[in-house]
């Protein structure tokens, strides 16, 4: 589970303006950061098959909202992906 410094500092880092907390790239980064931290716990618990859905579907959001920015603003896609090294 994120605590909230960390989830604040994710926003500060991510946000495109003064008060932005839930533009596409705030949303991703946020998720990155729960899916990485999931991918660490399943590898030390190898059938916990309900987080590892709970894992999916956030790789599921997470690229629902890429592809959203990707067709918006392909820009903002590119530095978004190189940011957070989303692409292997």
């Amino acid at each position: 589970m994120m605590q909230k410094e960390q989830k604040t500092s994710i926003i500060e880092s991510n946000r495109t303006h003064e008060n932005d907390t839930g533009s596409p790239e705030v949303q991703v980064a946020i998720l990155t950061e729960r899916i990485n931290q999931l991918t660490e716990h399943l590898k030390v618990h190898i059938h916990d098959n309900h987080s590892r859905r709970g894992l999916y579907k956030m790789i599921g959001k997470r690229r629902s909202l890429l592809d959203y920015l990707a067709k918006k603003d392909i820009e903002r896609y590119r530095a978004l992906i190189a940011k957070l090294g989303i692409r292997k």
